[in-house]
């Protein structure tokens, strides 16, 4: 099954655009539940760009499915989480001047940082992920500091420009896939994914779980946010049968290409 984690952020960052009381990030995740999603994503940001302190507190009193908080590991942000006890804590990397996160946590050079934060927000029980690039040697340094679960960041696949550069990058996350279930983890998925892109990488079977924002809000300015959310849910739906269809894995259990 393809779960579908729907980021709200923007639906703040329209918000906060005029200092306003509205669009609600509450009444979102209510929408976005009551279009399928089986879990709502916000990003704390150290700079509180979109999603605020009170978001985070009223969203853990009102979310039904999971609620995923993604986070720096700023000493702040910890704080808060260890407080505020979401279902899932998701590590990225922050800097202030960029517009979205790009690339993954280092967590092969951050790992003496980061260990002690995972333990920590496992103690307040929390599931813990990284976002990371899918790369082999993350990988192996995200199971050593403990996480259950990681993310891959999938904007090499968004982004590919031709044949080539989509089925390299395709392939990359694949091979990734299969390190991160021997090595334990569960495997998510997120990072430019669309409407148009959603379904090749769905057919794999291969993802627990996608994590998406951006294109299903834009959406929702047209349809509405609960039939945005239906509509890709449709299509990983969709997918997830047609994987079933058809067998993705060699003799030895590796995925293979569709």
């Amino acid at each position: 099954m393809n779960k579908l984690g729907v980021n709200i952020d923007h639906v703040a960052t329209v918000r906060q655009a005029r200092g306003a009381d509205e669009p609600d990030p509450v009444w979102a995740a209510v929408q976005a539940e009551l279009g399928g999603a089986d879990g709502i994503t916000i990003h704390l940001r150290e700079d509180r760009r979109h999603i605020t302190d009170r978001d985070a507190e009223l969203l853990k009193q009102t979310v039904a499915s999971k609620l995923n908080l993604e986070m720096a590991i700023a000493p702040e942000i910890v704080k808060i989480a260890v407080r505020l006890k979401p279902d899932q804590c998701t590590l990225v990397p922050e800097r202030r001047q960029e517009l979205t996160t790009e690339g993954g946590l280092n967590v092969t050079r951050l790992k003496r940082r980061i260990k002690p934060v995972v333990t920590r927000l496992r103690r307040a029980g929390c599931l813990l992920s990284a976002f990371i690039e899918p790369d082999e040697t993350q990988l192996r340094a995200s199971a050593e500091c403990g996480f259950d679960a990681v993310e891959l960041w999938t904007g090499e696949y968004a982004h590919a420009k031709d044949d080539a550069a989509f089925s390299q990058a395709l392939d990359r996350l694949v091979r990734a896939v299969e390190t991160g279930w021997k090595l334990g983890l569960d495997v998510h998925a997120g990072h430019g994914l669309t409407y148009r892109n959603i379904e090749p990488i769905a057919e794999l079977g291969a993802f627990s779980e996608f994590n998406i924002g951006h294109s299903i809000v834009a959406r929702a300015m047209f349809s509405g946010l609960r039939e945005a959310v239906r509509e890709m849910k449709d299509l990983l739906n969709g997918a997830a049968q047609r994987a079933a269809a058809y067998d993705l894995r060699d003799e030895q259990g590796d995925l293979v290409m569709p």
